[in-house]
């Protein structure tokens, strides 16, 4: 699964590896389940939703 980041103030999406998605959730998110929401991201995804935490929103590559 190919998952897409953009962040509000971006018009591309882009796709990201899981490293930068851990990432980006913990600057969203701070000290909260960093791994639980990204697990809830993915699932969620699945089905072909956007999800957006903070300032970033999440897509399966379509």
């Amino acid at each position: 699964m190919i998952i897409q980041t953009q962040y509000t103030y971006e018009k591309t999406w882009c796709d990201t590896n899981e490293k930068d998605l851990l990432r980006m959730v913990e600057e969203e998110i701070g000290d909260a389940d960093p791994k639980g929401t990204l697990f809830y991201i993915k699932e969620s995804i699945k089905n072909g939703k956007t999800i957006t935490v903070g300032s970033c929103r999440f897509r399966i590559k379509q």
